[in-house]
């Protein structure tokens, strides 16, 4: 996901796709612990969206005060 989608996406949808996120994280983990999983660099992927989501919210945070 591109930083200008997250942008254009309200505060309320942001945290929905990043919780989303989070338990994909959380199960592509635990399948690499267990060697079953098929697309590794999908992780990384991951770890960047959530990354740009929290961003994102961190600037509006921001720019609202």
């Amino acid at each position: 996901m591109k930083a200008y989608e997250i942008r254009n996406l309200s505060d309320l949808d942001i945290r929905q796709k990043l919780e989303e996120a989070g338990e994909e994280l959380f199960n592509l983990r635990f399948q690499l612990a267990i060697g079953q999983v098929k697309d590794s660099n999908r992780i990384t992927a991951l770890k960047r969206d959530v990354a740009r989501m929290k961003t994102v919210l961190r600037e509006r945070e921001l720019a609202s005060e």
